[in-house]
């Protein structure tokens, strides 16, 4: 897969009228799938790496949504052992419950432009610890145009400056991006980054490698496409997901989610 290498960032990420809302601890870090693209830098090619991790150790952590579930309470029932959503009504934004299903061998987020979702992966009590380790997700979208979604790393505590690590985010219309935020207080919005040339609309793995303190690696299909060596978190960190409530209708589907701590 082609993966373009032309737009590495350290750029303000404006929270503007386009953009997914404002910063709030109870929202994350309050934006996912900004449209308004950094401006962009050049960056030298990374070196193809096999998938990790390398040492094909098993996942701490694996969920396949192979049990069929349904929207409405169901799903968040069925999959309370690795789902932790956010309460409906949250921000008047998020409404997960009811527009979360499980079919077909996957999570469905079904997008109808009223309603958001946005909630943690893992168990109700292994989803808060992650203190480095590897974050893996295959999804793809189809349909909602205008609306986008973040996958991240944030901190358990909700302090921002601890670090905010994003991929896969982006535009469903438009090309993954992997972002590296700063930790300087004051400056969170500010971002080390990429756009690749992966699109929303095809089924991709995207896995996200975190070192505390010394690098973030990030990697789609298995290839690495960027490292980060500065930002890079040390503290307790959660693996989520945001999505907007606008847009067209479409689907956000998730085959699978597995994480590997660091021992």
């Amino acid at each position: 897969m082609k993966v373009s290498r032309s737009l590495l960032v350290f750029a303000a990420v404006i929270a503007a009228g386009v953009t997914l809302g404002t910063v709030s601890t109870a929202d994350a870090r309050g934006w996912v799938g900004d449209p308004a693209s950094p401006s962009a830098a050049s960056v030298s090619a990374p070196t193809p790496t096999p998938t990790v991790p390398a040492n094909g150790a098993a996942p701490t952590f694996s969920e396949d949504f192979d049990t069929p579930a349904a929207a409405g309470g169901q799903f968040a029932t069925t999959y309370a052992g690795s789902w932790q959503p956010y309460p409906d009504g949250m921000a008047n934004r998020y409404w997960s419950n009811e527009i979360i299903s499980a079919h077909d061998g996957y999570m469905d987020v079904a997008m109808d432009g009223k309603r958001g979702a946005a909630g943690t992966f893992g168990t109700p009590t292994g989803a808060w610890g992650h203190v480095g380790g590897t974050f893996s997700v295959r999804a793809r979208a189809t349909g909602g145009d205008g609306n986008g979604a973040a996958f991240l790393l944030w901190p358990t505590s909700n302090v921002w400056s601890e670090g905010e690590v994003d991929f896969p985010e982006g535009t469903f219309q438009g090309t993954v991006g992997a972002f590296s935020h700063s930790m300087v207080k004051g400056q969170e919005r500010s971002a080390v980054g990429l756009h690749t040339d992966a699109t929303w609309r095809q089924w991709h793995t995207y896995t996200t490698e975190w070192i505390p303190g010394e690098a973030v690696r990030y990697y789609v299909d298995g290839q690495i496409v960027l490292t980060v060596t500065q930002h890079v978190p040390t503290t307790a960190h959660r693996f989520m997901f945001q999505i907007g409530n606008w847009g067209k209708p479409g689907h956000l589907e998730i085959d699978w989610v597995k994480t590997w701590d660091r021992s």
